[in-house]
């Protein structure tokens, strides 16, 4: 007997909400402007990133994901900022996954998702490589707001637990694996 995966259940959940419940316009808005100065704040600690999207100026990218899409473009000094509604992409990034939680799962896994692109390939080379080698480096961060030693061991502690989810989905996903093997479908 397989023994039925809770991510699958979990799926199911987020796929029916997501399909039922809309946010308003004005949220979406925004999380989209609360986006894009995160986007910016993790740039301005790479030089090299912005030298790289300095050369894009100008350049839209459309960023697509179920009903959702958000247009940024590429400013002088190297960072974003939301282009117009009816500003014309200069490349397109369409999430192909549909399920909210098969992203999150794959996000955990340290695993990109996967992207339809279309258009502009030197800019969508830049994009690929400000996605593989741009990060976040939230320990320098919180160490500005509670000192090194403690944003160390928050770090620490995060890294720890985030590792011990790895080892759990994997585990789920290999539990999963024979069944889906077998042509049976976990319920």
């Amino acid at each position: 007997m397989v023994t039925p995966s809770p991510f699958a259940f979990l799926d199911h959940l987020a796929r029916r909400a997501g399909d039922s419940l809309q946010p308003p316009a004005w949220l979406v808005d925004e999380l989209q402007h609360r986006a894009v100065l995160f986007l910016n704040h993790v740039l301005g600690q790479e030089a090299q990133a912005q030298e790289r999207l300095a050369r894009q100026r100008g350049k839209v990218v459309r960023i697509e994901w179920r009903q959702f899409h958000m247009l940024l473009a590429a400013t002088p000094a190297g960072l974003l900022e939301r282009a117009p509604a009816h500003a014309v992409a200069d490349l397109t990034l369409a999430v192909t996954d549909e399920s909210p939680a098969a992203l999150a799962r794959a996000a955990l896994a340290g695993e990109k998702p996967a992207v339809r692109i279309s258009g502009d390939v030197q800019l969508a080379a830049e994009v690929n490589w400000l996605v593989d080698n741009v990060r976040w480096d939230v320990e320098d961060d919180l160490a500005r707001v509670i000192g090194d030693a403690p944003a160390h061991s928050v770090a620490q502690a995060a890294r720890g637990l985030a590792s011990a989810l790895r080892g759990f989905i994997a585990k789920a996903g290999r539990a999963t694996a024979p069944a889906a093997a077998a042509g049976e479908r976990p319920e």
